[in-house]
Parts: C-alpha cells; structure tokens; sequence
C-alpha cells in the first residue's frame, strides 16, 4: 500500500499484448464505438486451401458483412497493383478459402467504418 503511495498507480503496459499480437500478418486493429466511449477492435484474417469461399464470424451485422465483401472485392480489383500477377490472381481467390473473424464474440458488431481495417488484415497475408 505505502509503495503505490508513494510511487502512484502502476504504468498502463495493455499496448505490449496489443503489439504482440498484431505483429503477424492478417492482424488489423480499428476502433470501434461504444455506449461509453470506444474500443480497439482487432480483426483477424486467415488463408487457406478451398474453393474461394469467405467465411465470417464474430457476431458480424449486415453492413459489417458487406464491409468484408466490399474490401475482398476492392483487393480482386486492386490484385495487379498491389503486386499479386493476373494469373496467380485468379488463382489465389479460386484456390483459397479467407476467412475473418472479429474477436470477442459476445459483442455484436456492425456498421461501415471496418472496411479500410478488413482490407488491411487481408492485404497482409
């Protein structure tokens, strides 16, 4: 008690986990708003052997589900320019399953301001 009386309350260190944990590719953190304020939201993307199938979870709302099918269109049409060949382009979407997830499945989530933060989660992988 007299320690943290005299030396104040402990330093905030939560950034270290979030720094962690985005340092891997399909990683992207947004904000999000809330009844009392806001939130990081994270969104994770991963890659994987399919049919070209995406896959979303995370209690996701119909505007944040055209949000991820919004980026995924942007980056087909962004393929070239964003360095992915036109053949191995085709490939990649016909041949690979996405899948992105919204962590902290309780709280549903919606709305249009994730799109920029989706697409940077797919872009990364």
């Amino acid at each position: 008690e007299r320690l943290s009386a005299v030396l104040g309350p402990p330093k905030f260190d939560g950034l270290k986990d979030t720094a962690q944990r985005i340092s891997r590719p399909g990683i992207a953190t947004g904000l999000a708003y809330t009844s009392v304020g806001g939130a990081i939201l994270f969104v994770e993307a991963e890659r994987m052997g399919g049919s070209g199938q995406l896959m979303l979870t995370g209690q996701l709302g119909d505007v944040m589900q055209e949000s991820a099918k919004a980026a995924l269109s942007w980056i087909r049409s962004h393929a070239i320019p964003l360095g992915l060949s036109a053949s191995g382009t085709r490939h990649l979407f016909n041949a690979t399953d996405l899948h992105i997830h919204f962590p902290a499945g309780a709280m549903p989530k919606d709305g249009p301001s994730a799109g920029v933060t989706i697409t940077t989660a797919l872009v990364s992988l």
